[in-house]
């Protein structure tokens, strides 16, 4: 039943990964067209965060308490309910900004919950030999949408506009809803009568007295800082750099795709004596050097190599930070931790506001140069400054 179950809810994954990566070429174009502002850019595309930094703990604990499953089917179907309302918004022409900025904030409510479940409830689903396995494939899944979904979306927006990207996006979730129903319903794992406050504070003291977890939390938050508004700003650089349009966007995205699909592939075939601690500092490395490289070109056939490099990069973060960190937690807490894991993706507006700045009034090179050198060194500090990372 186990394999099974993680089958349906990997082909879920799957499909609203695909709607969300589209999203994100589609909200950031949108926003672009309507604004030509790099900060609106910015401030549409980290909108999900402060959500996600206010609410992940809270989410993370009602994945110990409730039934997971049960938390990603209605996150699920909060996410289609937010997508047609822009469909709608854009097709009735009222579409502003504002529409934007508002279902990104709700999107990033229901994130707060649905990650920190859907990432626990692979621990339900298979045993700790395939753990790490499991995560880098589902890592590896993530990436294919992040290669095909990017380049259909963009195809989708400059043939048919945004109002039929946006609904493509409704059925595809609409699928993946149907798709995670056969995932088997299994109880929670920590039914408790104390308050809810209670169950935070002790993941928060779990996360804190576990070393390696905590390490593995700082190396997540550099990238969530760093290498995750270098994304948001990529419509910035298509326009004013390679002054091309939003298919080039969407082949840009997809090319990153194909890296973090071949890294998550190799990935998900590592075993615990592969020194995996190792490939993530190294991964990390290649992040940031990936960045300063795109900061310095001006060729878009260069930029679409160095976001292969990017991707490979990002596998390392996406398939082994995530899988490391499960590993290292009992499954009591594993919901709690996650929580705390997704708080990093809150933190994303603390690098991305700045570099909205920086990209407004300078150039988006010099942004894309911060980002890129500033990932690079913390990669290299925790290499050289703990071992707890190397001895994975």
């Amino acid at each position: 039943m186990g394999q099974s179950g993680f089958r349906h809810l990997w082909f879920g994954m799957l499909l609203l990964m695909a709607a969300v990566n589209i999203q994100m070429l589609a909200r950031g174009y949108l926003t672009w067209e309507l604004t030509k502002s790099p900060i609106a850019v910015v401030v549409v595309g980290a909108g999900f965060a402060p959500p996600i930094l206010l609410l992940s703990l809270y989410g993370g604990a009602v994945a110990d308490r409730v039934s997971r499953k049960k938390i990603i089917q209605f996150g699920q179907l909060g996410m289609l309910v937010i997508t047609l309302f822009v469909a709608i918004s854009i097709s009735t022409g009222t579409i502003t900004v504002y529409h934007l900025t508002a279902a990104s904030v709700a999107q990033g409510t229901i994130w707060a919950f649905l990650m920190p479940a859907r990432q626990a409830i692979i621990g339900q689903l298979v045993d700790d030999d395939h753990l790490t396995n499991a995560v880098a494939l589902n890592a590896s899944g993530m990436s294919l949408m992040t290669v095909a979904a990017p380049g259909i979306g963009g195809l989708i927006y400059g043939l048919a506009g945004p109002a039929a990207t946006y609904y493509v996006m409704a059925g595809l979730t609409v699928i993946a809803l149907g798709l995670t129903s056969w995932v088997p319903g299994m109880a929670p794992v920590a039914l408790r009568k104390r308050r809810m406050w209670g169950d935070i504070k002790e993941g928060l003291i779990y996360t804190k007295k576990n070393r390696t977890v905590l390490v593995l939390l700082l190396v997540a938050l550099s990238t969530a800082l760093l290498a995750m508004p270098f994304r948001t700003l990529l419509p910035v650089q298509i326009e004013e750099v390679f002054k091309l349009e939003v298919e080039a966007l969407g082949l840009m995205l997809s090319m990153i795709g194909i890296g973090a699909l071949i890294g998550s592939l190799v990935i998900a075939g590592l075993s615990k004596n592969s020194r995996r601690g190792w490939v993530l500092l190294v991964t990390s490395m290649l992040s940031g050097a990936a960045i300063l490289l795109a900061a310095v070109t001006t060729s878009y056939a260069v930029a679409l190599v160095i976001m292969v490099i990017l991707g490979l990069g990002d596998s390392g973060r996406r398939a082994l930070n995530s899988s490391l960190i499960m590993e290292q937690t009992d499954d009591e807490h594993r919901g709690r931790v996650m929580g705390v894991y997704m708080m990093n993706f809150g933190l994303i507006p603390l690098g991305a506001l700045p570099l909205g700045f920086i990209s407004a009034f300078l150039d988006v090179r010099i942004a894309f140069a911060l980002a890129g050198g500033g990932l690079l060194a913390a990669a290299i500090g925790y290499t050289v400054l703990t071992d707890k990372i190397r001895q994975l």
